[in-house]
């Protein structure tokens, strides 16, 4: 019998959002069976015990036994107990409290946030502490500032629940080219700071995640579609296509974000503090790109052709400021 596909590997910010779901629940309910657990967040034994591995390590200097987060595993079975800390309040500095007051605030004020409410109720506790003297006229302007929306976006929402197909001018940043679409929009979301719809592209006949801020115009078109089930949230932001290649990529320390935003089938991290990474691309404009702000801080491996074609646009680059 064939082995079972192995799962690709989760981001770290993937893991964060999963840990702070399956945590909670652990330590409210102590003693759960590490199977039970596992196939209640949909996850293998293997990765439940690779996240919570992680909380050995996760706590305060000095690092001694009452500063990091304790997971006992016994006869298949799941006990965690908090650092001493957690049972503190938290106390912050003013900086930190208004550095934590301004994210906050914008992140309640975007549309669309299911745990709105709660952080605005936090957020009301947070500025009677740090008073009007501190806070002034910051909490209006950034509300204000972070409730404008990309113009398509009321458009699209109100499309998604029509089940009604639209007419978009959209400009993919992978090719850097702006073409016309009818697309059936299914779902808007929001992830990692942008707005994105899930939608079957008519032209294409395939499904296609677009960018709302992207999106340079929308049209209604008065045409109905029937839902094909996409998903939404929680889904990967790339869509893989029969013209992917496998682009092979050496990044530096500084330059390991990319293996955290981009899609990746693959990563070895090597004995010089590199890591290597595949990321699947049905264009390489972006990589060529990618590759000219990251500088030595990215070196492309494989595909040959790759390297050429951003030695070329380097360049045509540079003989544009000579």
């Amino acid at each position: 019998m064939p082995d079972p596909p192995r799962r690709t590997p989760a981001k770290t910010s993937e893991r964060l959002r999963r840990m702070l779901v399956v945590v909670p629940y652990l330590i409210q309910h102590p003693g759960t069976a590490v199977a039970e657990a596992a196939g209640m967040f949909d996850l293998t034994e293997e990765e439940l015990l690779d996240d919570l591995g992680l909380l050995f390590v996760s706590g305060l200097p000095p690092y001694g036994p009452g500063d990091l987060v304790d997971v006992d595993i016994q006869e298949g079975r799941i006990w965690i107990s908090m650092a001493a800390y957690f049972s503190r309040p938290l106390r912050l500095t003013r900086s930190e409290a208004l550095a934590l007051f301004l994210r906050g605030t914008s992140l309640s004020a975007t549309p669309g946030v299911p745990e709105a409410p709660a952080l605005a109720s936090a957020l009301a506790k947070l500025a009677d502490g740090l008073g009007p003297e501190t806070l002034g006229e910051l909490p209006d302007r950034v509300a204000a500032a972070a409730t404008r929306e990309p113009e398509s976006l009321a458009i699209l929402r109100d499309a998604v629940e029509g089940r009604e197909r639209v007419r978009i001018e959209y400009h993919a940043a992978s090719s850097a080219e702006t073409s016309t679409r009818e697309i059936d929009p299914e779902v808007v979301f929001s992830a990692i700071g942008h707005w994105y719809v899930a939608a079957w592209d008519a032209g294409a006949d395939a499904e296609r995640l677009f960018r709302v801020d992207r999106i340079r115009s929308t049209e209604r078109t008065g045409e109905r579609f029937s839902p094909r089930g996409l998903e939404g949230a929680g889904r990967s932001l790339y869509t893989p296509t029969e013209r992917d290649v496998d682009v092979r990529l050496r990044l530096a320390p500084a330059a390991r974000w990319v293996a955290e935003y981009y899609e990746t089938v693959g990563d070895v991290q090597r004995d010089d503090g590199t890591l290597e990474i595949v990321v699947p691309a049905a264009r390489l404009e972006w990589l060529e790109r990618l590759a000219l702000r990251l500088g030595r801080d990215l070196e492309i491996v494989d595909p040959p052709e790759l390297r050429g074609r951003v030695r070329d646009l380097a360049a045509a680059t540079l003989a544009r400021y000579r």
